[in-house]
């Protein structure tokens, strides 16, 4: 009878011990990335909204969740998402002109374009125009005509000279800071075709207006040029094939600069070539008083006849040679420790 009872013990201390075996070989060998039930430390908090360093004007709007979610929260720390990229400021006018699109242009080989003298590059769809403005910058008037692009949320491109360019720095970096493309008109607004310019002096205005401009703006600027009074000089344009260096002229005159020209005359101008056109680039000057005033009106018209704006961009900057920026300079009396681009010398580090 004890024999019995002690082999009927025996059988159930084995059964036990087979058991916890098996249920111990099973969790050692079951699958690490199963859920555990123990549950995650929660993340530390995020910032309601997470900013990036500024460039082209950009910035993140979209706000990140101040808490993880129960997914999060299960399973291993992953990076923040990143927030979409958009414009800076948005455009305050619901009913702003705009820009339509952007083109870049490769400016390899020194291309032409405006064919009152250049016909191979036929880009602009109908109804498209290209806002540009020469011989800037200049105080109220340049400052009027970027207000007026800035109120319909449009871009433009300028052909500053370089005179004025060091002259008036600040205007030129408010014109780039505002998204516009900066090109040059040479140094002094001479007409190169002159036959009292030698082919060396042609050149050095040329040069030096691009040297000019960047000093002004502590940035290179687009290789964009129109040649003063749509003068092209043949040698000239020889030249900036070698430089990549692309050449405007012109589909509309706005003759905003004629004695006699008023705010009214210049919109009518503009807007009665261009129905017959039905596309453009237009031509028009910063620098004159009336085409500021005349702004508001004409982008009003443009907008209303159903037109639509084309910014162009240079895929690439424009590299100045070092001889005429150390000419520049010393011209100017400048000394050489401020010819540093501003943000080499300052940074805001804490904010």
């Amino acid at each position: 009878m004890r024999n019995a009872l002690g082999l009927m013990l025996a059988s159930v201390v084995a059964a036990v011990v087979i058991a916890a075996g098996g249920w111990f070989y099973y969790s050692a060998s079951a699958d690490p990335g199963a859920p555990k039930t123990v549950a995650a430390r929660a993340a530390d908090p995020l910032p309601a909204q997470t900013k990036i360093a500024a460039k082209d004007d950009v910035a993140t709007t979209a706000a990140i969740a101040a808490k993880p979610t129960a997914v999060a929260q299960a399973s291993a720390p992953t990076p923040a998402p990143v927030a979409p990229v958009q414009p800076k400021q948005a455009c305050a006018n619901p009913n702003a002109l705009g820009v339509a699109r952007v083109v870049e242009i490769d400016t390899t080989g020194g291309p032409g374009f405006g064919f009152e003298h250049f016909k191979q590059f036929d880009f602009l769809t109908d109804k498209e125009v290209v806002l540009t403005f020469d011989d800037g910058p200049w105080p109220v008037n340049t400052p009027a005509v970027l207000k007026a692009l800035a109120d319909e949320c449009t871009k433009g491109l300028f052909f500053s000279v370089g005179k004025h360019a060091t002259y008036h720095p600040e205007i030129l970096r408010q014109v780039l800071a505002q998204g516009h493309t900066v090109g040059t008109h040479t140094w002094s607004h001479v007409n190169l075709n002159s036959k009292k310019m030698t082919e060396q002096q042609v050149k050095d205005e040329v040069e030096k207006g691009f040297s000019a401009v960047r000093f002004a703006l502590g940035t290179n600027p687009a290789p964009f040029f129109r040649f003063p009074q749509l003068q092209h000089n043949p040698a000239m344009v020889t030249y900036f094939g070698t430089r990549n260096v692309a050449m405007f002229s012109t589909d509309i005159d706005s003759f905003d600069f004629r004695k006699g020209a008023t705010p009214e005359k210049i919109v009518e101008t503009v807007m009665g070539r261009l129905d017959k056109l039905g596309k453009g680039i237009i031509l028009m000057h910063d620098f004159q008083k009336h085409t500021g005033e005349a702004m508001p009106a004409l982008l009003a018209r443009l907008k209303a006849g159903g037109y639509k704006v084309v910014q162009m961009k240079a895929k690439t900057t424009f590299q100045t040679l070092p001889e005429y920026d150390e000419a520049l300079l010393k011209d100017l009396k400048v000394p050489t420790s401020s010819a540093r681009p501003i943000g080499s010398v300052v940074q805001t580090v804490s904010q």
